[in-house]
């Protein structure tokens, strides 16, 4: 009986995991390249009272066994890397990945992170950085007299300035990173990621070479949240965890049956 106990225990613990993973999933809708996060579970160790193959009279071994599930634990949250819907907004710094890859940006201590948010900016010194201020990396600066700016799908950033006006000038190239396990891949918030053991050594490409993906100009990416199958997945972890309780209920209602046998 006490062991119903601790099963129900565990599955409470992992549909509380599954509604923060949910909510969490729900709360960055409109994110900008934000990847929702899936669950997986495993279920923990068997007592086998009787192991299958047993013989039961001399030379019949049972066909099957007797085993008693200890319940079930969050096995792991992955990032789910599929493209999100590309949004129109006509800012010619807005940039999207469509395909496979990474922005890559310099953080403050000098190390490189990795993100699908594309909108960049200029800062005081006219370089591109992430609305956090972040410098792209490779650095990029625009001309002080540069009168606008084009990103094409493979990368290369052009300008036209007062002093051509009637010509582009190429100021530097947008490459993307890539990971042989992008789920691998350690989500630090500000819509950023660091490279991991698990993630593999990132390989960089130009856009549109190597299996990289393009930048459309003028776009970013939504996130990949599906409200849908999120409110199917609040209901079901609601209800997992309801069943978990009754599954408590029920077991405390047969001790106290037992108890009362002793009465």
């Amino acid at each position: 009986m006490i062991r119903a106990f601790n099963t129900a225990a565990t599955g409470m613990t992992a549909q509380q995991f599954q509604l923060d993973n949910t909510a969490n999933n729900l709360a960055n809708l409109n994110t900008t390249g934000f990847k929702r996060n899936e669950v997986a579970f495993q279920d923990l160790l068997y007592l086998n009272l009787l192991q299958p193959g047993t013989e039961q009279f001399q030379g019949v071994p049972l066909p099957t066994g007797l085993q008693v599930g200890s319940g079930v634990r969050v096995a792991n949250n992955s990032k789910v890397f599929s493209e999100g819907t590309l949004n129109n907004t006509a800012n010619p710094l807005d940039l999207a990945i469509q395909g496979d890859g990474f922005f890559q940006v310099t953080v403050t201590d000098g190390t490189t992170r990795y993100t699908r948010d594309g909108s960049f900016r200029l800062n005081a010194n006219n370089q591109l950085v992430s609305s956090d201020g972040y410098v792209l990396t490779p650095n990029i600066t625009i001309p002080p007299d540069a009168q606008s700016i084009a990103v094409g799908p493979d990368g290369t950033v052009t300008v036209v300035t007062a002093t051509s006006p009637t010509t582009s000038t190429s100021v530097g190239q947008i490459t993307l990173a890539r990971f042989p396990n992008p789920a691998g891949l350690s989500a630090e918030g500000h819509n950023l990621y660091n490279q991991t053991a698990a993630s593999g050594q990132p390989i960089v490409a130009t856009p549109g070479q190597n299996g990289a993906g393009t930048i459309q100009e003028g776009f970013l990416e939504g996130s990949n949240v599906n409200v849908v199958q999120e409110l199917v997945n609040l209901i079901l972890a609601q209800r997992g965890y309801e069943f978990n309780t009754r599954a408590v209920r029920v077991a405390d209602e047969m001790l106290q049956a037992t108890t009362d046998l002793v009465r």
